[in-house]
């Protein structure tokens, strides 16, 4: 998969593709990510992205010219013709990025992104756009860190990005709930034990004790996603003795 990034900041990205998982599945051939400086398609000797808003106020704003150069110019993306892949600008206007989406995401060849800066982008930009996503409800000084989310979030539910294939089926959020608690060496550390369950080598009590841990941290951390998930009688009858109201 191809992610061709747009940014102000290209040597950002460099130290975390360059760890972990990100660097394997590129080394593998899975992931490829393209970090292209916005500034390289200036033509003046400042190499100016930014300029002062029109109506005044304060900051300032992403000029259009160079970010539409560089989509054309990279993508072969023109205002009048159909996108050759998605094409999404990073802005706490966007939609707010989930689960699912990486999960969409996933299945696709390559994906473009658009990192804001300053006060935001001048609003002709969005009109190369596809899809507008935030990665949450708060401002951050640039798209660069929400970009590098979404390529980590998307890069690890690729075949092959992690040593377990079925690793991201158990992840927070893949089914709509929290993940359970995870434990491991030594059996006893300061007075807290592993549950005995999970030292049972009893595979379906340990499977029904994760999903009702699941459950129950769902409960207790982030109610608002049981109300969206998709619940059997069971586990709906579960949840509501835990206290939630009957409408589930």
């Amino acid at each position: 998969m191809l992610f061709e990034v747009f940014t102000l900041l290209p040597e950002v990205f460099a130290p975390y593709l360059e760890s972990s998982i990100l660097m394997r599945a590129r080394q593998r051939g899975i992931l490829e990510v393209r970090a292209h400086n916005i500034r390289d398609f200036t033509h003046d000797k400042h190499h100016t992205t930014d300029d002062v808003p029109y109506g005044g106020g304060g900051g300032m704003v992403m000029k259009p010219e160079p970010v539409f150069e560089a989509i054309e110019n990279i993508l072969g993306r023109r205002q009048s013709a159909p996108p050759p892949c998605p094409i999404i600008l990073l802005t706490p206007q966007g939609r707010v990025f989930k689960q699912a989406l990486a999960q969409e995401w996933s299945h696709l060849d390559k994906i473009a992104m658009i990192c804001g800066r300053y006060e935001g982008v001048d609003e002709r930009i969005r009109s190369l756009t596809t899809d507008e996503v935030s990665v949450g409800d708060y401002v951050l000084t640039g798209g660069e860190l929400p970009a590098l989310t979404v390529i980590d979030a998307v890069a690890r539910l690729l075949p092959g990005a992690l040593g377990d294939p079925d690793g991201p089926d158990d992840d927070s959020h893949s089914r709509g709930l929290l993940e359970y608690p995870h434990y491991t060496r030594p059996p006893e550390f300061q007075g807290q034990r592993v549950p005995d369950v999970l030292l049972s080598g009893d595979h379906a009590r340990i499977q029904k004790w994760r999903h009702e841990q699941s459950l129950v941290r769902t409960y207790e951390r982030r109610p608002d996603l049981l109300r969206h998930a998709t619940l059997s009688p069971e586990d709906a009858a579960f949840v509501r003795a835990l206290g939630l109201p009957k409408t589930l």
